[in-house]
């Protein structure tokens, strides 16, 4: 035994089952949100509660069953609740999302097996996902066009025919207003910031006034036409409506104008809930949010943590290469090098938010302030530049991750053999030759490995990005069709941001909980696609120089 722990082996065995542990560990947790988030989406059947009160009272109650929890009786009857005189000492409850929102106060509602007399999952129930409100529940008495009752042999059919047909012209309509119309507004507002500038430096003659005015009036014009154009879509698609009949027994009339989605839980087999679930997915990932951000997708979301992230490793990458030559090849040891050595190790170790109060002041009210005053005076005093924005993030989070850049950059420098070097300058090369093309190409995989290390860490920030450009909810996304398509002083939308939102900001706790988990799986599923990515580039280019290396 002790030549055995002598040996080593023991200490082997222990490090090899940490790391078991670990990535077990690591994997059970993906697998959780994984499996909380994804199983969100999945069409859960709808039931039917027939309740009765302590008073004699029987009503209806139609919902999802979202939990169940074994209460303790005295635990309920502390809280205020009664309860039958003859029951059991632990009391199961069932919480219901019961929807119709405009009707029911919350969407959630706790009730106890005591009051259930009866349980059904009945046939045709129909669930409507709408813009506003959230879903509602009922069942399907008939449909209207232009307020009169229509006739048809299939009623489910005609419904989702009818819908598919607003659906379809709500697109054309958002694709105007966010097209055409979003560009005409967008030339307005450069055509009274062009006026304006020229009348601050004293160039704005009658003539250049009549020019500005033809082109406004040119572009009111063509506004009119397309306003004219949204508004026939709008009303073709509010020419339908669906009656349903909900819990209560109320005959509710729905525009179909408002419905997104409309399916039968209780009606679908397997492969249909599959092929909804799909469907479910696909929208969370393609769609804006709605609802607080308790409802829809998070496509703004995703695109704003892609683009500051890319936008961030196009800032980081050339600054950290550059600063990581010049202390391996250039700089000389001395009490300067030691320092600014020290200054990066140093910087590895700063809270993340400290970085985000030094962008505030410095990037966005120091640096973006002063380019409005230089280049945007016009527009003051509303800020250009001066306002928080998807620049100044990703200019936050590359200094944030500059360290570690620099670091992994001087490694694989110091890897590289000397005799490199000397063969090169002996064939006649410069330095600066050499660094560009022998000694900056082997050392590629290792500039990668420190971006591998820097995207991780930039796309989970959240701290810092609250103080220099993400918001809860952004009108625009930072790139579009309007010149000069990027548009960097935008504020963004991040994943990690919509988790602290909607987890603990939302008005809607249980609706907002499962939206959590998804959006946290979104989130490392994106983080792990950019550094496969990046994993795949540095394992071409170490494949390309190993030859190099040997």
């Amino acid at each position: 035994m002790r030549n055995w722990f002598k040996s080593g082996a023991p200490w082997i065995w222990m490090t090899g089952g940490a790391v078991s542990i670990s990535l077990v560990a690591v994997v059970g947790l993906l697998v959780l949100i994984a499996w909380r988030g994804l199983s969100f989406f999945w069409p859960s059947t709808v039931y039917e509660f027939d309740l009765e009160e302590l008073n004699g009272h029987r009503h209806t109650v139609i919902g999802e069953l979202y939990d169940s929890q074994k209460v303790s009786a005295e635990r309920i009857l502390s809280s205020g609740v009664k309860l039958p005189e003859q029951h059991d000492e632990v009391i199961t409850r069932y919480l219901l999302k019961t929807g119709n929102r405009e009707y029911v106060d919350l969407d959630f509602r706790w009730i106890m097996e005591t009051q259930i007399k009866t349980k059904t999952a009945p046939q045709n129930i129909a669930v409507f996902e709408r813009s506003t409100n959230g879903n509602f529940y009922g069942y399907v008495e008939g449909l209207l066009e232009a307020g009169e009752a229509v006739n048809a042999t299939d009623k489910r059919a005609e419904l989702i025919k009818r819908m598919e047909r607003a659906i379809a012209l709500n697109d054309q309509a958002d694709d105007l207003q966010h097209g055409p119309i979003g560009s005409i507004n967008y030339e307005l507002e450069r055509l009274r910031l062009k006026e304006r500038g020229l009348e601050l430096k004293g160039e704005l003659d009658e003539a250049a006034k009549a020019d500005f005015e033809a082109q406004r009036q040119a572009l009111h014009d063509d506004y009119l036409v397309l306003e004219k154009e949204l508004f026939a879509f709008r009303d073709q698609a509010s020419r339908d409506a669906v009656i349903v009949r909900d819990m209560d027994g109320r005959q509710v009339t729905l525009p179909m104008q408002k419905v997104l989605d409309v399916h039968f839980p209780n009606d679908m087999g397997f492969f249909a809930k599959f092929g909804h679930w799909v469907h479910q997915m696909a929208k969370f990932v393609s769609s804006d949010p709605r609802e607080a951000n308790t409802e829809g997708g998070v496509f703004p979301a995703i695109f704003g943590t892609v683009f500051m992230v890319m936008l961030m490793a196009v800032i980081v990458t050339p600054l950290g290469v550059v600063a990581a030559i010049y202390l391996h090849e250039y700089a000389k040891k001395g009490p300067i090098t030691k320092m600014i050595r020290i200054a990066v190790i140093n910087l590895a170790g700063v809270p993340s938010i400290v970085y985000g109060v030094f962008g505030l002041g410095f990037f966005v009210y120091m640096v973006g302030g002063s380019l409005d005053q230089i280049f945007y005076p016009e527009a003051l005093p509303s800020p250009t530049f001066g306002s928080p924005g998807v620049i100044w993030s990703a200019l936050t989070l590359a200094i944030l991750t500059l360290p570690v850049v620099i670091v992994s950059t001087e490694e694989g420098l110091s890897r590289i053999p000397s005799s490199v070097r000397q063969g090169s300058l002996a064939l006649g090369a410069t330095k600066a030759e050499t660094l560009w093309r022998i000694i900056v190409p082997m050392a590629s995989p290792a500039i990668m490995t420190g971006l591998i290390l820097a995207v991780a860490r930039a796309a989970g920030e959240v701290a810092p990005l609250m103080l220099v450009g993400v918001v809860k909810m952004a009108p625009t996304l930072p790139l579009d069709g309007n010149f000069p398509y990027f548009h960097l002083e935008r504020k963004f939308m991040h994943l990690g941001f919509h988790i602290y939102d909607v987890g603990f900001q939302s008005p809607n706790v249980e609706a907002a909980r499962p939206l959590v988990y998804a959006t946290a799986f979104l989130l490392v599923t994106v983080i792990i696609g950019l550094n496969m990515s990046a994993i795949s580039i540095r394992n071409r280019l170490r494949e390309k120089f190993r030859s190099l290396d040997q």
